[in-house]
């Protein structure tokens, strides 16, 4: 009789057989029916015991019957059930006397189950009534019935708190099972921005190396050769970085994306305003700052349309500028003013970071990158 809220998501065998299992763990309180039925043979003889007996068999069958539309999920036919319970627990008293409040445990215990807002008076009510009405009602000749009265409260409080062990393992069930969506969701998203990230630098190189070997391989074969080579080792590198991604095992270095940076500017006839070397930022940021310059540079070489791009690195920023006339996509992925997939992305990044990002068009061309990672060292807001 643990009759609780229903699970939407499982399968039609999953609630067959929690049905079942709910049952088999209510079938335990039918020894209270069977201890009122014992009273009545003590009790009462003749046509009256007889009745008795029926009234306790009826109480039983009632609650076999309210277990059983528990397990299946039929709670339109819990408070009917209860009602004819309650009925056939007041018609016992007569037959039974004090030992019919069994009756009345079984009916406070499902209460507390299935109707937890009645809980606390059901349990008092059933409680008190347990230990008065025998030492009311002179004719039975016994006094206040301290034993069925703790035998409801225990029971009831017994029921209440499986009940309230049953909902707490469902509610965690169902937390796990969220941070198990919510996990597999973030993955998929970081899988996509660093294929973006990853393939959208790749192609956008060997697109350009492309070109430029077609533009060359009536000049300079050997030169158009050797672009070509070029292509075939970004290919190569873009299906590791593939694999890498999706492995979850994904490196980039700000030295490396310097060095790339250079080539595919050279490549598309971009003048390169480039840093020698990357010492100047800090080993934590060196990371951020190498996807950073990935999507920028990459961004100049589709959208921009430049004849020269700079790029400015300190301790704890990297500025990417550009003077060129831009486009609908500059700065982004077709998205225009740069809120493509790219650049939500890369705010995604530094957000995480704790930096910020500001992407916008320069005075009278060009496009400027800029993002910033908060110093080490430096207060929050709000702080003093």
């Amino acid at each position: 009789m643990t009759g609780l809220d229903h699970e939407s998501t499982q399968s039609p065998v999953q609630r067959w057989v929690q049905g079942g299992r709910r049952i088999l763990l209510g079938a335990g309180m039918l020894v209270f029916p069977a201890l009122t039925a014992m009273a009545v043979g003590g009790t009462a003889s003749g046509a009256d015991a007889a009745a008795g007996y029926a009234v306790t068999g009826a109480f039983g069958l009632c609650y076999l019957l309210l277990s059983y539309t528990l397990g299946r999920e039929l709670r339109r036919w819990t408070a009917p059930l209860l009602a004819v319970m309650t009925a056939l627990f007041l018609a016992a008293l007569p037959f039974a006397h004090a030992d019919a409040f069994f009756l009345a445990t079984v009916v406070v215990s499902v209460i507390t189950v299935v109707r937890r807002e009645y809980a606390a008076r059901a349990v008092t009510a059933g409680t008190l009534a347990a230990l008065l009405v025998p030492w009311a009602v002179r004719p039975w000749h016994t006094g206040p019935g301290g034993f069925q009265a703790l035998a409801l409260l225990f029971t009831a409080l017994t029921c209440g708190a499986f009940a309230e062990i049953a909902t707490t393992n469902r509610a965690l069930i169902a937390a796990r099972a969220e941070v198990e969506r919510l996990a597999s969701e973030a993955e998929r998203n970081r899988i996509a921005r660093d294929l973006h990230d990853l393939l959208g630098h790749s192609l956008t190189a060997i697109t350009v190396k492309s070109r430029l070997a077609q533009r060359m391989a009536g000049k300079d074969l050997e030169q158009a050769v050797a672009e070509m080579a070029a292509v075939e080792t970004l290919s190569r590198q873009a299906l590791s970085d593939v694999r890498a991604a999706v492995s979850g095992y994904r490196e980039v270095t700000l030295a490396g994306e310097l060095a790339r940076a250079r080539e595919l500017l050279r490549a598309a006839g971009v003048v390169a305003d480039l840093p020698t070397a990357a010492d100047a930022v800090g080993p934590e940021s060196r990371e951020l700052f190498g996807w950073v310059l990935r999507e920028g540079i990459t961004n100049v070489v589709r959208h921009a349309r430049a004849g020269r791009c700079s790029v400015a690195l300190t301790a704890h920023s990297v500025e990417i500028r550009d003077d060129g006339t831009g486009g609908p996509g500059h700065g982004g992925d077709g998205g225009g003013r740069g809120d493509g997939k790219g650049l939500t992305g890369l705010r995604e990044r530094v957000a995480a970071a704790g930096g910020t990002v500001e992407a916008g068009p320069l005075d009278p061309r060009g496009w400027r990158l800029l993002v910033t990672v908060r110093r080490p060292d430096s207060p929050s807001e709000g702080t003093t």
